[in-house]
């Protein structure tokens, strides 16, 4: 699965109303982040090859000790520290996805993820339900990645987003993303549609936003062995707040 795929599964976690409320215990989000443990990832290797409920039972308090806990720990860090940079908007309280994945429509009966997915929204509206990520912390077996935005609009903030580009804010919009890109940030689109859409000229100035069906920013690649120190959080803080512009536009113009 690319990581394009992997945003999608993380950032839409409740577009069917199920999917990203946690089973989990709640765990304290102010507790310190000292670091995912050194063998954390074993976890997930294990996972992936043992993949069944027996094994899970068994080892869940162990997922929750070196991975919930510490990503709790974390995005309740960053959160505090981010906070300031969105005001007057709100931050959600951090969420971290559940670890079971939803089969019900899928030919790939795989009952867990092989990754954890973290995300804190503005003003705590969930992804799924016409909210935006201020942050989306995803690490695992396959990859690692990090990212904001929203994956996929629905049928009325695509709406808003397509008036907003061919309008000023979308005047506003293009050199952000200008800036972001130079700065090294993937930011964009995901399976964009081919042409622009009706009511717009095809070769408007900013084609390239019209034929979106959503728009994330990601970060750059994860540095090795940083998920295993306190200095994650300071990276993460660093980066998130060079997005806070991008994503604050989306609430703004978009909701």
């Amino acid at each position: 699965m690319t990581w394009r795929r992997r945003i999608a599964v993380g950032l839409l976690e409740r577009a069917d109303g199920t999917r990203q409320r946690s089973r989990m215990p709640k765990l304290a989000s102010d507790a310190k982040f000292n670091g995912f443990p050194r063998n954390a990832m074993q976890f997930w290797h294990e996972l992936a090859s043992e993949m069944s409920k027996e094994w899970f039972v068994a080892n869940k308090q162990r997922y929750e000790i070196e991975w919930v806990a510490p990503m709790t720990a974390l995005l309740g860090s960053v959160a505090q520290k981010l906070a300031p940079a969105y005001k007057p908007l709100a931050l959600g309280a951090p969420k971290v996805m559940r670890i079971y994945r939803d089969v019900r429509f899928s030919n790939d009966k795989t009952p867990y993820k092989t990754h954890i997915g973290a995300v804190i929204t503005v003003a705590g509206k969930a992804v799924g339900e016409g909210g935006n990520a201020a942050l989306y912390v995803h690490l695992g077996v396959d990859e690692e990645f990090v990212g904001v935005g929203c994956y996929q609009f629905d049928a009325a903030r695509l709406a808003k987003w397509r008036k907003a580009i061919g309008g000023k804010p979308g005047e506003a919009l293009q050199p952000l993303v200008t800036k972001l890109r130079k700065a090294g940030y993937v930011v964009g689109g995901h399976d964009d549609y081919k042409k622009v859409p009706k009511g717009f000229d095809a070769d408007h100035p900013r084609a390239e936003f019209l034929k979106m069906k959503g728009l994330t920013g990601s970060f750059p690649e994860i540095p090795a062995g940083l998920i295993g120190k306190p200095g994650f959080a300071d990276w993460l803080i660093k980066h998130a707040k060079a997005m806070t512009p991008l994503v604050i536009w989306l609430d703004r113009h978009v909701g």
